[in-house]
């Protein structure tokens, strides 16, 4: 586990990107998922290989939710202009491609239950700082969904 883990507070200003889990096989939240977000680079001249940046990192609560997975409390004043909108030269707009990967296999060890995917990355691109992405995992140990919350 990285040392620069966000630690989870109130916050009096709401997270950008906030996640939750549900264990479709039980009915119930996913507790005790750990989470880790990472922004993508933009691509160098010529490299066929992707570059990504540790951004945070947090475990689902008892409901399943990570509320503040970036904490604007403990980033800058001028956060949103460090949140980069990237060209990342495919002729779209500027936008920032983030990473979410739920470890789902440490989650499903818990419960003694044999799982077929070790973990799940979710891979979604914004293009406004300025709205709220929730990115909820609907999980079971054998298949998973995911679409855009609000």
């Amino acid at each position: 586990m990285s040392a620069n883990i966000q630690i989870q507070q109130k916050t009096s200003m709401p997270s950008p990107i906030t996640c939750h889990v549900l264990d479709s096989s039980r009915g119930l939240p996913a507790s005790g998922v750990r989470v880790q977000l990472e922004l993508k680079s933009p691509p160098e001249t010529n490299s066929k290989t992707e570059d990504w940046s540790f951004i945070a990192e947090g475990e689902t609560n008892n409901d399943g939710r990570i509320p503040n997975l970036i904490n604007p409390d403990l980033l800058p004043p001028d956060w949103k202009k460090s949140l980069k909108l990237f060209d990342y030269g495919d002729g779209s707009p500027a936008k920032a491609i983030f990473r979410t990967t739920f470890y789902t296999k440490e989650y499903f060890d818990k419960l003694k239950q044999k799982t077929f995917y070790p973990y799940v990355q979710i891979t979604f691109q914004i293009e406004d700082v300025n709205q709220h992405y929730h990115v909820p995992l609907l999980l079971s140990p054998f298949s998973y969904t995911t679409y855009r919350g609000s």
